[in-house]
């Protein structure tokens, strides 16, 4: 702890009893509230289940003023006000598009009369002015971002509206900040921090293990024949579970499919009604539907600890991706199944679907656009033609490539037309070699022979040189033993700090006896022929500060 004494301690663990009626804490909690009752930025990495909430609800009774919280979504937020509802906290209150107007003019009466403690909203509506001014007139304590990937490209629910939250918390008078998540590898970290403009803050990473869930994957040739395949094994799997497919087309097919095998079977994806959505969504809280059939759209927020099976039909787009997904099952601590089927044809999809490239065209015209003067997000879209969406990820990418600033008035470029619209070009091809890489990752995970947790935990940095005995390579017995991992890629360890002959500097994730697998900063994740490395010399090990990894361009 950053103070170093039991009375801080005990001052926390009392207020989470009283409020809260919870006899304990985890030690990384406490560390994260100390920090924050300190006034210092914390990010926080915890599985689902681990408490993430705990940290922000504490951190409150302990600060003045209201903490704001951002969160993506409306189910979640209303989840998040009736928990603290039912406890002894203060009141906490939501603002959201759902509302009726009566509604929303209530909770902004608790949050400007000092009755609310604690005003959730989602990261859209702080794109107002109105709403910032509302809100910083509060002079909240606290700001948190929930679901805090969700501000990176490379987090796997990337939502433009978040890039503007560094802004927004400025202007709130730059309280302290929680930036919270369940999933995000070392890549999404580093974002995370530099996207929401963190000072120093404390990192705080628990393990990614989830040993209950037993880990699997299969290989197809025919689309066909994995279809069959999907389908059998979803009928025979145990329920409540949740089939992820890549498209809408998908998700209608493989429901219709094993509604006709006699599963109560449900599709899911975001061209739905939403009173569609939520019909879904509350048959399968409450146990009517025993399968939901999802792209990737259902799950965030989703509190179902009972399931059994996460069933992917395709390749995600990442092993971000895949393991948020696959964290849905098994949180009461249950024994849960986690199988992808694949084929090679998957990541071709993937790579349309994901892994895109920039408009040049539409890029140059914002170029010359900013050129003139500054412009708003609207003001963009309006005078290219583009998209609101569109133009915010464009302006993103401009101030990603550092060549535009935010004023009064919208966003002016700081260098001439020309050159900005170079960098950022050249900036969109690095982040698209990237995300290539990411998919390379989730091609190897579902192809190895090796012990597949071990591959997916180095991934996220999470070294674990044992074979875990509970994925399908265990079982046949194909996994290298520790003493063979520990001799490999020429004595350079995990977690080692490297420079490549071409690619420069990266951290060694995953070594084996024939090849090591690297998070290059500039150019993602390499895996490499040891012997190839070996012969030519192609790495060296380098000094680093400690806990100094890769990050992306």
């Amino acid at each position: 702890m950053t103070r170093g004494h039991s009375e801080v301690r005990d001052r926390i663990e009392r207020a989470a009893r009283d409020a809260f009626g919870w006899s304990s804490l985890r030690p990384e909690q406490i560390e994260a509230i100390d920090r924050l009752v300190a006034g210092d930025d914390v990010l926080v990495v915890l599985p689902t289940g681990a408490g993430k909430s705990a940290v922000y609800q504490v951190a409150t009774l302990l600060r003045d003023g209201p903490t704001v919280v951002v969160s993506p979504l409306i189910a979640l937020q209303h989840d998040q006000v009736l928990v603290l509802d039912d406890s002894a906290a203060p009141d906490a209150v939501e603002v959201n598009s759902a509302q009726r107007a009566g509604a929303a003019a209530d909770a902004w009466a608790a949050v400007e009369s000092g009755r609310a403690a604690y005003v959730f909203l989602a990261p859209e509506q702080l794109v107002s002015d109105e709403t910032v001014e509302r809100v910083a007139a509060a002079r909240p304590g606290l700001v948190v971002v929930d679901e805090a990937h969700c501000v990176s490209d490379w987090g796997h629910d990337f939502r433009p509206d978040y890039r503007a939250l560094a802004g927004v918390i400025r202007r709130l008078g730059r309280p302290p900040v929680a930036a919270l998540t369940a999933t995000a590898s070392e890549p999404v970290r580093r974002d995370i921090v530099e996207r929401l403009g963190l000072r120093d803050p404390a990192v705080l990473v628990t393990g990614f293990d989830r040993p209950n869930l037993w880990l699997a994957a299969r290989g197809f040739g025919a689309a066909a024949d994995r279809a069959d395949a999907v389908v059998e094994h979803v009928r025979a799997a145990e329920a409540p579970g949740l089939l992820y497919v890549p498209t809408r087309k998908a998700a209608h097919e493989y429901a219709d499919r094993l509604t006709a095998a006699g599963l109560s079977a449900a599709a899911f994806h975001a061209g739905m009604k939403a009173a569609d959505k939520r019909a879904v969504h509350e048959g399968f809280l409450d146990g009517d539907v025993a399968v939901v059939v999802a792209t990737s759209a259902f799950g965030m927020g989703i509190d179902k600890p009972d399931v059994r099976s996460v069933t992917h039909a395709a390749c995600t787009d990442s092993l971000d991706s895949y393991y948020q997904q696959i964290g849905r099952a098994g949180r009461d601590g249950g024994p849960a199944a986690a199988t992808l089927f694949h084929r090679p044809e998957d990541l071709s999809l993937q790579r349309f679907l994901s892994v895109r490239g920039i408009d040049e065209q539409a890029a140059r015209a914002v170029a010359d656009l900013l050129g003139s003067g500054p412009r708003t997000a609207a003001e963009v879209a309006a005078e290219t033609g583009c998209s609101r969406r569109k133009a915010t990820s464009l302006l993103n990418l401009f101030d990603q490539a550092g060549v535009c600033a935010a004023d009064g008035d919208g966003v002016r470029l700081t260098a001439d037309a020309d050159r900005a619209h170079a960098a950022v070009v050249d900036l969109a091809r690095r982040q698209r070699e990237f995300g290539n890489t990411r998919l390379a990752m989730m091609r190897e995970y579902a192809e190895t022979r090796d012990c597949r947790r071990r591959l997916l935990l180095g991934y996220f940095g999470d070294v674990n040189a044992d074979p875990c005995g509970h994925c399908d390579r265990c079982a046949e017995g194909a996994a290298t033993p520790a003493a063979a991992v520990a001799e490999s890629a020429g004595g350079i360890p995990p977690n080692t700090r490297v420079e490549h002959t071409e690619w420069g500097a990266g951290v060694v994730l995953d070594a084996r006896p024939d090849r090591v697998t690297v998070l290059f900063d500039q150019h993602g994740y390499r895996t490499l022929s040891l012997a190839a490395v070996e012969e030519n010399d192609l790495l060296r090990t380098v000094d680093a500060e400690p806990g100094q990894r890769g990050v992306p361009p």
